[in-house]
C-alpha cells in the first residue's frame, strides 16, 4: 500500500516553481490577500489486501473516529477546523464503498456534511481488482497510480467515484484530487469529460505527479490544463535545498508560517496545504499524536486571527490573478532543524506509546 504518513518529497528535475507564462490570464502587483486552502485527503485502508473483509471494520474505526468514536482523526479535525471558524475541502475517496457497501462511505460523508465542511472525489484505483464485480474489466494485477490506466479508464472509474457520492445525497462533486497525486495529462481529459473542472492532483515535488505534463504545467501555481483549473499542492525549498510540499504531519508550524510570508511577499495568489483524515495519529497506532495535533491547532487559530490578509478559501473557478514571476519559497536551515527535531520526539513518543 502505497501510504507513508509524512509523505517526503522527493527531488525532480522538472519543477517549475514560478507560474508559467503561457498559462498566465493576467499581470497583477502583489495584492493585499492570499487565499489558503486547508484540504483533506480522507481514505480507509486495511493494512493490506489480505482478508479485507475481517478487517475493515476495525480499520474503518481507526481511520474514521482514530481511538474510539470521539478521536483524533476525523472528527477531532472538524471539531478543531469549526472551533477556529475554517472551512476545510475534504477530498473523499468512495471506491472502497463498491466491496464493502454504501453505508460507510455515508457516515463519512454525513460527518463532514454535518459539521458544515465541503465533500469533494479522491480516488485510489487499488479497489479496482477488489470489487464483485469488478470496477473495471481485465485488471490481473494491482495498479495504484489513476496514471495507469487509459483515458476511457480513467473517466469510469472517475464516473463511479461520482455515482457514489451521489448515491449518499451530496451534490455532484466540482474538485478532484487522484491518490498519491498520481495523475497525468489522460486524468484531467477524464476530468473534464464527466463535467469536474476543478484539479488538485498536481504535486510538483513528486515525481509521479504529472509525469506526462510540462515542466510549465507543473508549477506551484495554479493555472488550466486541458479546460480544468488546476490547484497544485504548494510546495517550497526546506533548510537544505529539497522540494517538500506543505502537509499538516510533516511541515513544522514556524515552517507553515515563513512559508506563508514568503508566499504572500512573492505574489502567490493561492496557497493548497494537505493532510488526511487520519493525520493526527501515531503511524500505525489509533492514538493521538500530541506534536501534530498541537502543531494543526496552532496553525488555524493562526490562520483564524490572521483571515484578512489570509483567508480561508475553497477551491473555485474564480479568476486567479498573477504576476510576472513568482520566487521560490525558500526556507531557512533553522526552521528546517526545528521540524527535524520535532520529528525526533514524534519517533520517541510512537515507540513508548
Amino acid at each position: 500500500m502505497a501510504l507513508a504518513f509524512e509523505l517526503q518529497a522527493r527531488e525532480s528535475p522538472a519543477i517549475v516553481f514560478g507560474p508559467p507564462p503561457d498559462f498566465r490570464t493576467h499581470n497583477t502587483t502583489r495584492t493585499s490577500k492570499m487565499n489558503i486552502s486547508i484540504t483533506f485527503d480522507v481514505e480507509v485502508w486495511c493494512n493490506g489486501w489480505q482478508d479485507l473483509d475481517r478487517q475493515f471494520p476495525s480499520a474503518f474505526q481507526r481511520y474514521v473516529y482514530g481511538r474510539d468514536r470521539y478521536g483524533y482523526a476525523l472528527p477531532k479535525t472538524l471539531e478543531i477546523l469549526n472551533k477556529h471558524r475554517l472551512k476545510g475541502v475534504f477530498f473523499v475517496e468512495p471506491l472502497f464503498s463498491y466491496r464493502f457497501g454504501i453505508e460507510p462511505l455515508k457516515e463519512i460523508v454525513g460527518l463532514i456534511a454535518d459539521a458544515g465542511q465541503e465533500v469533494q472525489l479522491h480516488l485510489h484505483p487499488e479497489w479496482t481488482d477488489e470489487t464483485d464485480p469488478p470496477l473495471l474489466p481485465n485488471v490481473p494485477a494491482k495498479r495504484p497510480y489513476l496514471s495507469q490506466y487509459s483515458l476511457e479508464e480513467q473517466k469510469v472509474l472517475i464516473a463511479r467515484g461520482i455515482e457514489a457520492l451521489v448515491q449518499c445525497g451530496l451534490p455532484r462533486p466540482t474538485a478532484f484530487r487522484a491518490g498519491n497525486f498520481a495523475c497525468n495529462r489522460d486524468t484531467l481529459r477524464a476530468l473534464a469529460a464527466n463535467g469536474i473542472l476543478i484539479d488538485s492532483s498536481v504535486n510538483p515535488s513528486n515525481l509521479e505527479s504529472g509525469r506526462d505534463l510540462t515542466p510549465m504545467e507543473r508549477s506551484s501555481q495554479p493555472g488550466i490544463i486541458e479546460g480544468v483549473l488546476e490547484y497544485p499542492i504548494t510546495v517550497f525549498r526546506d533548510g537544505f535545498g529539497r522540494p517538500r510540499h506543505w502537509q499538516v504531519g510533516s511541515v513544522g508550524f514556524g515552517e507553515s508560517i515563513r512559508l506563508i510570508d514568503q508566499a504572500r511577499q512573492f505574489g502567490y495568489p493561492h496557497l493548497v496545504l494537505f493532510s488526511h483524515n487520519f493525520e493526527m495519529l501515531i503511524r500505525g497506532s489509533a492514538k493521538p499524536d500530541s506534536i501534530v495535533v498541537s502543531r494543526f491547532g496552532k496553525l488555524c487559530r493562526w490562520l483564524e486571527n490572521h483571515s484578512d490578509a489570509y483567508p480561508v478559501a475553497s477551491l473555485d473557478r474564480g479568476q486567479i490573478a498573477r504576476q510576472e514571476s513568482a520566487q521560490t519559497i525558500q526556507m531557512p536551515f533553522m526552521q528546517t532543524a526545528s521540524r527535524l527535531s520535532a520529528q525526533i520526539a514524534r519517533r520517541l513518543i510512537a515507540r513508548l506509546s
